[in-house]
């Protein structure tokens, strides 16, 4: 069941392949790289911000349910 008849191909020609891929990246330049980089930080703590602030503001709102 589930059988196939494909026949692998050797290793040499798979890092072969994968070489050829990585050679056809655009990779960025470190400015770029930087500003992409620094982008993704601040966006990180902006979001850490608003989970904390909700954090705090429903856990509250819950204590002051409960101690109604």
């Amino acid at each position: 069941m589930g059988e196939k008849n494909q026949e692998k191909t050797p290793k040499t020609s798979w890092f072969g392949g994968l070489k050829a891929e990585f050679g056809k990246v655009v990779w960025p330049d470190k400015k770029s790289l930087g500003k992409q980089t620094i982008a993704v930080i601040i966006v990180c703590i902006i979001l850490g911000i608003i989970i904390a602030v909700l954090d705090f503001g429903i856990q509250h709102g819950v204590d002051f349910l409960i101690n109604l």
